[in-house]
């Protein structure tokens, strides 16, 4: 025999009762079958809205009411097509919606609903859907559950009384049997149930007929239960949070017990006891995809190797508190905690306890609080008053997610892995649990961390299909728009070679911004732009933050200090910032100091690459060298792509002014050349390179040697276009006795121990410096281990593609790849 049990939005539609009509019929071509039904989707809650519209005197329950009984009819005149039988359907479907009627208006009448009245009531769900599911078969037949599922009362709740419930369920088939040995279809209307003392109509609890269908199942020594839904089987995560979670193909007893009991709703956690102790497989289906395998529960998983098989949650949690010295080495005072709570109908999902005895945290739903809070403090009154004790803390805005899976006991480091990717990604944790069997490891965050926490853990424990890193780009000039560009491009290259998935969230230009949780369509992301509203500097920062997305990595292509003033708040909040924007980084050294231990101390990145050399490795291996245990004696550089390429284009046919206005036409230059002419770049640069060689240095230390007088620093920029033709006269004079001395100009930063200048120097053929082409950079790196022959690094040291190219270098290092 297999017993299946459809549920929701299983009975909820026409295709869902058709589908169920011929998954059922094909079975029972097999073996005899029992199906448990609940309530057509949706109907429980509409029973309950309208008794709560009945007390409350309000005559719109009649409406409520009315369209039930439409939607039933509907149902009926669909799927059953017989006349004969659709006949006598209404007519029984009509007469028990006859007595729910007579309920309600008596509620109506008297403003009262005990819970006598709300159990009969809510019971009709079940009973209607059974009687339409049995009229879909031939020779089926329809059992009354509250003749076997019986209940007692205990701990003002009704309760499974399964010793007399099995004895019964066991009689009621074995006398069907023998009375109707044809039937192959059995249909039971699940979650309804009888007070074996009072034989009131009792019920399961929500998602009880989940239940009745695995206490059927024990009963009867089912082959499997069959526990068709809406979702294909339990997920590696709740998919609406985690877009990327999968099937489970087999869970064991206990991990599927985790799961259910900290927020996954594929079943009702209670289902799995029965069936477990007589080893029966549970397997969830869909519904709708019938011939998807779903998931297998069974008592052992073989070859079974992931340590971690899912992760579930729970939200509106709250957590409280019990503390007091007189708690310590007292027996008894987690007795009084729980019996109280338990005595007032209070469930507990999870408990931490301190070591020292001193305070014990329990974990229950945000509606049970207020309840849990009184009755503990009216249970340690007495100690509370002298002051042994104090009044119960509850914490509420919280939520509860576990890790659940057997092998974590054999995986040595889970825990450490956990709460160490919890951290990196700014997450506090508030309570944990774990037991001695290391099946699951629950613990309680902030609400407004779930979402972050759930991805977070998903992507790091490889639950994901790719590795997620999720980028807020500001900036769409030249830089910006070749990096999107690059991302665009290799986007499905990393996915299908790297499992890399780069998800870009967020893009904002100096006027606008436009964000997604989901991802931006980088083919379209110009024309988004300008269609959004309006953003500047705070509304930037406060969507950044708000997205509170795990993995998160701030790149910053301006040449902004609003943006650049943004770092240590982003970092704080265990965002990561890749930064072409050298303005922090050359900043007031506690500002730059500050930056990086901020990144440490958070667990995140702070790097700046191409702040030095665009797309060269500079300042990488710089710490490469330092982090190896070497030290940087002396730096010697040439690192304006700028000055070089103005200096290489000179000639006796193309002038200095030339030269510049070539250089930023080209994209080599600043927008405002000034910036490059006056050294101040290059100043930032050395700045930058000393600091990361181990020295503290400001600007303002740098002895400059500059080649431009200080008055075309003046004015706006359209005077300096227009007098910068002025020095071509002198510069062509020296640029011909450099050239009758076989030298070459170069701007070239230097620092050694510390002592910093920027000076145009001339340099002789055999000059590491003198065959530089173009805008190249080149650095010299003196260290204790390269004093003889300094590491040398040159190569393209300005442009928008080869600056977009490190910047792509520093996201991908921090992708871990």
């Amino acid at each position: 025999m297999k017993v299946l049990k459809y549920g929701g939005t299983s009975v909820g539609s026409v295709k869902s009762i058709l589908s169920l009509k011929n998954i059922v019929e094909k079975e029972a071509r097999k073996q005899p079958v029992v199906v448990v039904v609940s309530a057509l989707g949706g109907i429980t809650d509409k029973l309950l809205a309208t008794s709560q519209l009945a007390l409350k005197g309000d005559e719109r329950w009649k409406d409520e009411f009315d369209a039930m009984v439409n939607r039933h009819h509907q149902m009926i005149d669909t799927v059953i097509t017989d006349p004969k039988k659709r006949e006598d359907l209404f007519t029984r479907i009509d007469a028990l919606f006859e007595q729910l009627r007579s309920i309600y208006f008596g509620v109506f009448l008297i403003h009262d609903l005990s819970e006598k009245t709300q159990n009969a009531i809510v019971s009709y769900g079940e009973r209607l859907s059974s009687n339409i599911v049995t009229m879909l078969f031939k020779n089926a037949r329809r059992m009354n559950a509250r003749d076997f599922i019986r209940t007692e009362r205990k701990h003002n709740r009704h309760q499974l009384d399964a010793e007399l419930t099995n004895r019964l369920v066991r009689e009621a088939f074995a006398q069907d049997k023998d009375n109707k040995p044809s039937t192959k279809i059995y249909v039971v209307p699940g979650f309804i149930s009888r007070d074996k003392d009072t034989g009131e109509t009792t019920n399961l609890g929500r998602g009880g007929s989940d239940y009745t269908a695995a206490i059927i199942a024990a009963a009867l020594d089912a082959e499997v239960l069959e526990i068709w839904t809406d979702v294909d089987g339990f997920m590696t995560a709740d998919p609406r949070v985690i877009k990327t979670a999968y099937t489970i193909n087999e869970l064991s007893y206990v991990e599927a017990m985790e799961l259910c009991n900290f927020g996954a709703k594929v079943i009702y956690p209670p289902t799995i006891y029965p069936v477990c102790v007589k080893n029966i497989p549970i397997r969830v289906k869909n519904t709708f995809n019938p011939t998807f395998e779903g998931t297998l529960i069974k008592q052992e998983i073989e070859n079974d190797r992931k340590p971690i098989k899912g992760i579930s949650s729970i939200s509106g949690t709250t957590l409280i508190t019990v503390t007091g010295l007189s708690m310590v080495g007292v027996i008894g005072v987690n007795r009084r905690i729980f019996s109280c709570l338990a005595d007032n109908g209070i469930s507990v999902f999870m408990v931490s306890q301190a070591s020292s005895e001193n305070s014990t945290s329990i974990g229950v739903r945000d509606q049970d609080a207020a309840a849990a809070v009184e009755v503990l403090n009216a249970e340690f009154a007495k100690e509370i008053e002298t002051g042994a004790m104090y009044p119960m803390n509850a914490e509420s805005g919280l939520a509860t997610i576990a890790i659940v899976g057997e092998n974590m006991k054999h995986s040595p480091g889970i825990a450490g892995k956990l709460f160490g990717t919890l951290g990196r990604s700014g997450i506090s944790v508030i309570a944990c649990a774990q037991g001695a069997s290391e099946t699951n490891i629950s613990f309680v965050v902030n609400g407004e961390n779930l979402r972050k926490s759930l991805n977070v853990l998903h992507d790091s424990f490889f639950l994901s299909e790719y590795n997620v890193l999720n980028l807020f780009i500001c900036g769409v000039g030249t830089v910006g728009g070749k990096l999107i560009e690059q991302i665009r491009s290799q986007y499905e290259e990393l996915k299908q070679n790297r499992r890399l998935k780069l998800n870009v969230v967020g893009i904002a230009s100096s006027k606008n911004a436009i964000f997604s949780r989901d991802g931006i369509d980088l083919d379209n992301y110009r024309e988004l732009l300008k269609q959004s509203e309006p953003s500047s500097i705070s509304h930037l920062r406060d969507e950044v933050l708000a997205m509170n997305i795990f993995n998160s990595v701030f790149v910053d292509c301006t040449a902004s200090r609003e943006v650049a003033d943004l770092y240590q708040t982003f970092l704080e909040h265990n965002i990561s910032v890749i930064a072409a924007n050298k303005i922090a980084a050359s900043s007031a050294y506690d500002n730059y100091y500050r930056l990086k231990r901020t990144a440490l101390a958070r667990g995140v990145k702070f790097r700046f690459e191409t702040n030095v050399g665009a797309g060269l490795p500079i300042i990488g291996t710089m710490n490469d060298l330092r982090n190896s245990g070497d030290r940087i004696l002396k730096i010697e550089a040439v690192l304006s792509g700028t000055l070089n390429y103005i200096f290489n284009t000179i000639s006796a046919d193309v002038p200095f002014s030339e030269t510049v206005r070539r250089a930023k036409e080209e994209g080599y230059s600043e927008p405002d050349p000034r910036i490059d002419l006056s050294g101040m770049d290059v100043v930032r640069k050395l700045v930058i390179l000393t600091r990361e060689a181990g020295y503290k240095v400001e600007q303002e230390d740098v002895e400059k040697h500059l080649f431009v007088p200080d008055n075309y620093f003046q004015g706006s920029v359209e005077d300096f276009w227009k007098n910068l033709p002025d020095l071509d006269a002198e510069f062509e004079k020296r640029r011909r006795q450099l050239e009758a001395e076989g030298k070459r100009w170069r701007f070239v930063a230097k620092m050694e121990n510390g002592k910093t200048s920027v000076s145009l120097q001339e340099v002789a053929l055999g000059h590491p410096f003198y065959n530089l082409e173009g805008s190249n950079n080149i650095v010299l790196l003196t260290t204790e281990r390269y004093k003889e022959y300094p590491m040398q690094i040159q190569g393209y040291g300005a442009g928008a593609s080869v600056t977009a190219a490190g910047v792509f270098a520093n996201i991908m290092s921090i992708a871990n790849i």
